[in-house]
């Protein structure tokens, strides 16, 4: 059995998720053979030094405990964790993972990606996503202060905030376009995404083609991921 997650944005000011997400990785998830974590796995992610504080130890601690139980575990950086690093993989026994990242689930090509990359509509969040995932932007970042970093963190929290209001829904969807431009030079396998928040299952038609596209929930709501199973295949689930 394998496990698919996104967007679940742990943080102290949601504490029902972050309960949620304990219950999870000490019960159910211990009968995965692997999961997948596609990004905003965090609210936000300062850096790996972030690692001293109590929260943080915590879901590590989780993390390594999980691992060790035999479970095999994955990340892929979202657009609010891109600072997750090699201190934080080697103390969570996670492996991280470039995008796009190609696996096969019973035969079949699966692309999985964060998601925000397909969002082409959303020029400013591009350029802004451009910016901040260059070596010199990271390395300047990472090279203040760890209260420095949560409170530019908190900023953009909010800005973000801001800007989703004034921006249409369609525009912070991904983009038909990008999508079959990116199966296409993928050649044409089935996809698994997070980051939109708008949870579904898409059946499309690529240059004759028929590729899955699977978006997963952020657990804003209720905890849920997509799970594969040798038997049933793909099917979303719940805690």
């Amino acid at each position: 059995m394998i496990h698919f997650i996104s967007d679940l944005h742990l943080s102290p000011q949601r504490p029902e998720t972050s309960a949620a997400f304990a219950r999870y990785i000490s019960g159910l998830a211990l009968a995965c053979e692997s999961i997948y974590i596609l990004g905003d796995l965090f609210d936000a992610w300062p850096g790996d030094d972030f690692l001293a504080e109590p929260a943080a130890r915590t879901f590590a601690d989780g993390f390594a405990k999980l691992a060790a139980s035999g479970v095999r575990l994955y990340f892929m950086p979202g657009n609010r964790d891109f600072l997750i690093g090699e201190d934080f993989a080697h103390r969570t026994s996670i492996n991280l993972l470039s995008e796009p990242q190609r696996i096969e689930l019973g035969g079949k090509p699966y692309l999985l990606m964060h998601g925000d990359s397909l969002c082409t509509d959303d020029v400013e969040y591009q350029r802004f996503r451009a910016m901040v995932r260059t070596p010199q932007w990271r390395a300047a970042i990472l090279a203040k202060p760890l209260a420095e970093r949560l409170a530019m963190a908190a900023e953009i929290r909010m800005q973000s905030e801001q800007s989703k209001q004034e921006k249409s829904s369609e525009i912070m969807d991904v983009n038909a376009d990008a999508v079959a431009e990116t199966l296409r030079s993928a050649g044409y396998p089935n996809l698994i995404h997070g980051h939109t928040h708008r949870p579904a299952h898409h059946s499309l038609d690529i240059d004759g083609h028929i590729c899955e596209r699977w978006v997963l929930h952020d657990w804003h709501a209720r905890p849920e991921w997509l799970e594969w199973t040798p038997s049933d295949g793909l099917r979303f689930q719940s805690l």
